[in-house]
């Protein structure tokens, strides 16, 4: 703890933070300091192992980023958070040294700090927002690393907080799908006093952060410490159980359940359709981190097939893809290979997993696509033909669209490609529930307000209604959800 007096640390937690603690430090003396650097595990010890790459910044780090908050009358950071953290206030707790009073602020919105920390892309939101970039054309403060460093501190302290529980209304409510979206849904609800059980298809909770995300970017142990809380909470949890298989919704109404949520994700696979994509050595990015992140397939006493890659080409430009690729690294691809087929500027993946990726030694082919695979006697892959690109005007996202240069094309040698371009909803649920309304691109159509669907009683959010998104607003779906659920319950003859 900093040294503080008992009176401004009650102002704090009174919420007269602002008027207590502004003018304590000038303005420029806030804006001389310099931003944090995370400190990062050596690239050669990392690209080699399942150590996390960030090791995360000391409380002594910590309260001087938490200085240079200038304590805006507007607090335009905020605008760029899907959940609403009181950022301000938060920092104000870090700047204190009151990291357990900063965690519960966090919390007040946000359930899950120390995953939102490590994976979510805040220099595209809430720091974008921030006024050191916005107006003085300087680094924003590093609010995702105090935002992780918080959560991590709290979680290692042993005082987990543990949300007031609002009176047990005795209305079941059922969540589809154990991710981002419907871990938010549920903490939200069960705070309200519903009693809330998440049914998981796969055998591990946490969806799309366990199966999707590896290791050295978000550990599983981050994720199972966030689901403990919420049964703490008690939130039930039911895995191997497939909504629309094991049981169906008509069967869950009749065991009392009164609202759905749907967060099934997106995992169904895109591909290119080009010539020899059906060639042993080829899958999907979904696939391929499955195998390995929920299925062991990377550790020597699991029989989980995959191939393990001496020349890996990953195609695409997303986080994603970036994981896969940096998983093949250190699963021993001597030659891992981003092919983009647009410029870095382009580039949808964050820009720490791009540097991360160049560090541990990943070669990087933009303004390339692949046009076809050719395979061995066997059926095996062992080259990929590639084309040169070149940008032309801009697509209907306001992105250059590549345009294929003439004569360009060339080979190389793969033993393994993986097709990273996006993915489409689940569409197990839409199939069960003939009479709801999807797009065009098989995602749910929903409110924008409530995140109710067409039916009654069942609401949806994340990928499934996004077709592929963030997880932090994947959460902010589901906070969404749990008051449109609420609301939704709450009507007379609910």
């Amino acid at each position: 703890m900093a040294d503080i007096s008992p009176e401004m640390l009650k102002a704090l937690r009174d919420e007269s933070w602002r008027t207590e603690l502004r003018g304590q430090m000038k303005a420029k003396d806030r804006a001389s300091i310099e931003r944090i650097k995370m400190p990062e595990e050596n690239p050669e010890i990392r690209n080699k192992s399942y150590v996390e790459v960030n090791k995360g910044i000391t409380p002594e780090m910590a309260m001087s980023e938490a200085r240079r908050c200038l304590d805006c009358i507007d607090p335009t950071c905020m605008n760029g958070c899907p959940v609403g953290v009181n950022i301000p206030k938060f920092l104000k707790y870090v700047e204190a040294g009151d990291f357990l009073g900063a965690a519960r602020t966090i919390k007040e919105t946000n359930s899950f700090p120390a995953i939102c920390g490590r994976v979510c892309p805040q220099e595209s939101q809430c720091e974008a927002k921030c006024m050191y970039p916005v107006k003085m054309k300087k680094d924003s403060i590093s609010i995702g690393n105090l935002e992780r460093f918080v959560a991590d501190y709290e979680m290692q302290s042993g005082q987990t907080y543990i949300p007031e529980i609002k009176e047990n209304k005795n209305i079941k409510v059922a969540v589809v799908g154990s991710g981002p979206a419907g871990l938010a849904v549920a903490g939200d609800l069960a705070k309200m006093g519903y009693k809330v059980t998440v049914f998981e298809a796969l055998h591990e909770f946490g969806g799309v952060l366990k199966y999707g995300i590896p290791e050295f970017r978000l550990p599983n142990n981050i994720i199972d410490h966030e689901i403990a809380t919420l049964r703490k909470m008690g939130v039930k949890f039911v895995k191997n159980f497939i909504v629309g298989k094991t049981a169906s919704f008509d069967d869950l109404r009749n065991e009392g359940y009164k609202a759905f949520f749907v967060g099934s994700g997106a995992g169904l696979p895109k591909f290119m359709n080009i010539p020899g994509e059906n060639y042993v050595g080829i899958m999907s990015a979904n696939e391929y981190l499955t195998r390995i992140n929920l299925m062991g397939a990377n550790k020597p006493d699991y029989d989980t097939p995959v191939v393990f890659g001496k020349s890996v080409a990953v195609i695409g430009g997303g986080n994603t893809a970036m994981d896969s690729v940096r998983t093949a690294k250190r699963l021993g691809a001597d030659r891992a290979m981003i092919i983009y087929r647009r410029s870095f500027d382009e580039m949808p993946a964050r820009k720490e997993e791009i540097k991360h990726a160049m560090e541990e030694g990943v070669e990087f082919m933009n303004l390339t696509n692949p046009v076809r695979y050719i395979a061995n006697e066997k059926g095996q892959v062992k080259k990929i033909v590639l084309q040169k690109m070149e940008l032309g005007e801009p697509d209907s996202s306001g992105r250059r669209s590549p345009v294929p240069v003439a004569g360009s094309e060339y080979e190389i040698d793969i033993d393994l490609a993986v097709v990273a371009i996006g993915v489409s909803p689940n569409p197990l649920i839409p199939q069960s529930l003939s009479e709801l309304e999807t797009t065009r691109w098989q995602t749910i159509k929903v409110d924008d307000e409530t995140m109710q669907s067409n039916i009654s009683g069942i609401f949806a959010g994340g990928d499934i209604v996004r077709g592929g998104a963030t997880v932090i607003l994947a959460m902010g779906d589901g906070r969404k959800a749990a008051k449109g659920i609420d609301e939704y319950l709450s009507k007379p003859g609910k």
